[in-house]
């Protein structure tokens, strides 16, 4: 995402500021205007940098936990801001290390909604989903799992089912994430990333899922209609494929399923750093000796063409960098033709979708082919 200068003193700061570290002032992050307000008045008002007031509150759990630094709308009885209402189940708070890893997982998870509402995609409540008589609304249960930080088994699997993402809060534990990247061969695993793969399956089901959409999804990714279980086992057995060029990652060869979300998580690594990017003014003039390269664009509703254009010389430049200072590779990945017309799929699904045209569930009650 582009950075954000703090309204007051007009310092940059990261997204997670909430006293920004130049003028000491509280910061709130404003989802209804996007922008960044302190409190000023002697702590009483919120401002912009305008100096125009706005009529918002902290979020219920930054009062309570002290995990969220966004903003609510005063008038109202929805105490949580846009991201937070859709948790079901906290942790275990009285964990060893529990609050640390929540307030983690809680500011990857803000992360993810900023670019969701930034590509103007329906996100729904359960209570909103069930009140417009649609598919299960997007609901977190983020759970400590004592026993596997004991034993090092995972008693709690991470995954998505019927609009439920349930997170393992080990997963914000660097060590142990790092030992179960490595355990399983993969190049790159994050918070940001569990949510970004999660919320992909959330929006198969809703996008896809029972609609006519099913049969342009099949054309790119396959069947999904094989057996989940029996791929998961091949997969992971002696017999599984491993990885290939027409896939994004090893995980997404298992199951049609997983390919999608999979390729929709690359699909939104790729639009908020591009984000980021372009919000800080950065341009590579030259990528070619016969090829311009501007971001001057909106990658929250580029087409995929410009996209991928833009974002090679960018993820090039990224692992240079990075082997610079003795790292490895940023973006350890590498884009075919039939990896791009996979992200091609998803972009023009989610940009159909940010203007209000998803497919009619088929055979659906009346009320939710209104959608």
């Amino acid at each position: 995402m582009r950075p954000y200068a703090c309204p007051n003193c007009a310092r940059p700061n990261h997204f997670e500021v909430r006293v920004c570290p130049n003028c000491s002032f509280t910061l709130g992050y404003d989802p209804g205007s996007d922008q960044f307000l302190f409190l000023g008045d002697e702590a009483t008002i919120w401002r912009d940098a305008k100096g125009e007031t706005h009529d918002v509150v902290v979020c219920q759990n930054n009062n309570e936990h002290a995990v969220c630094n966004w903003l609510v709308p005063s008038v109202g009885d929805q105490p949580m801001c846009l991201a937070c209402r859709h948790n079901r189940t906290i942790p275990d708070l009285t964990g060893p290390g529990v609050p640390e890893r929540w307030a983690k997982i809680e500011a990857a998870k803000r992360r993810l909604f900023h670019t969701l509402l930034h590509l103007n995609l329906p996100i729904e409540t359960q209570a909103e989903a069930e009140a417009n008589g649609r598919i299960p609304g997007l609901t977190f249960d983020f759970l400590y799992d004592p026993v596997g930080e004991q034993t090092g088994t995972v008693q709690i699997t991470t995954g998505h089912e019927d609009g439920l993402v349930t997170l393992n809060i080990l997963e914000a534990d660097d060590v142990q994430r790092e030992q179960m990247r490595t355990r399983l061969g993969e190049p790159y695993r994050t918070l940001l990333g569990h949510f970004r793969h999660e919320v992909g399956h959330y929006y198969w089901a809703r996008l896809i899922e029972d609609t006519d959409e099913v049969e342009a999804f099949r054309a790119v990714f396959g069947d999904e209609r094989i057996s989940y279980e029996e791929a998961m086992e091949k997969h992971y057995g002696d017999s599984g494929s491993g990885w290939s060029t027409d896939f994004v990652s090893s995980y997404a060869t298992m199951h049609p399923w997983e390919d999608f979300a999979e390729t929709f998580a690359h699909l939104m690594h790729i639009i908020d750093a591009l984000a980021t990017i372009d919000g800080f003014g950065i341009r590579m003039t030259k990528w070619r000796e016969d090829e311009e390269v501007e971001v001057t664009f909106d990658p929250y509703h580029a087409d995929t063409k410009v996209l991928i254009s833009e974002w090679l010389p960018f993820s090039f430049a990224e692992n240079a960098i990075n082997r610079s200072m003795g790292q490895p590779d940023l973006y350890p990945f590498n884009l075919s033709d039939a990896i791009v017309g996979k992200l091609d799929y998803i972009n023009r699904l989610l940009q159909r979708a940010g203007k209000g045209d998803i497919a009619p569930r088929i055979n659906a009650p009346e009320q939710m082919q209104a959608a």
